[in-house]
């Protein structure tokens, strides 16, 4: 049912609304017998936009507290770790609301490498350095949403940088604070 959280089939609709129109003003126009069949296929038509603002409504709601209450049952044990494909290094993130669906453009917490993390990254589920870094705050300046950011095993590399933010996909770099 996640076709019916696109604007997609609206468009479809309006398009279909538009046809519809534009062949009633033909027959107007050029004198053609097609009443019947025009005032069937505009009755068809409002039939499935009623169908899909109704199937629309029974979609469920998820509110931000329950999308947070999700996100914090998918932490295992609050922070997502990644490995830089340069340096190998392993680094955390830690995302203060929910969970970012945009790709981030950042630098290697562990080499300072420039990268690309895409928005379906996958954690890596391998020993993890007991060594952490000093946490790396970065809020975006549009949205507001926090993230914060550790190199395992080293030290954090001093020129590390958010291109973007993973909440709101925002291509201005993060704010560290």
């Amino acid at each position: 049912m996640r076709f019916l959280e696109k604007p997609g089939l609206y468009a479809l609709m309006m398009l279909l609304g538009f046809w519809v129109m534009f062949f009633s003003i033909w027959g107007v126009i050029f004198n053609k017998d097609w009443m019947y069949s025009i005032i069937a296929a505009y009755i068809i038509l409002l039939f499935l936009v009623f169908l899909l603002v109704y199937m629309r409504s029974k979609l469920p709601v998820v509110t931000k507290e329950d999308a947070f209450e999700e996100f914090e049952k998918a932490l295992k044990g609050g922070l997502f770790h990644f490995k830089c494909p340069t340096c190998n290094g392993i680094f955390a993130i830690k995302r203060s609301q929910g969970n970012g669906k945009k790709s981030v453009k950042m630098t290697c917490p562990n080499c300072g490498e420039l990268g690309i993390m895409p928005k379906e990254a996958a954690c890596i589920e391998e020993e993890i350095p007991e060594k952490k870094s000093s946490g790396v705050n970065f809020r975006c300046k549009i949205c507001g949403k926090g993230v914060t950011i550790w190199a395992e095993g080293s030290e954090i590399h001093p020129d590390i940088c958010l291109y973007s933010c993973p909440f709101c996909g925002e291509q201005e770099p993060m704010q560290q604070i």
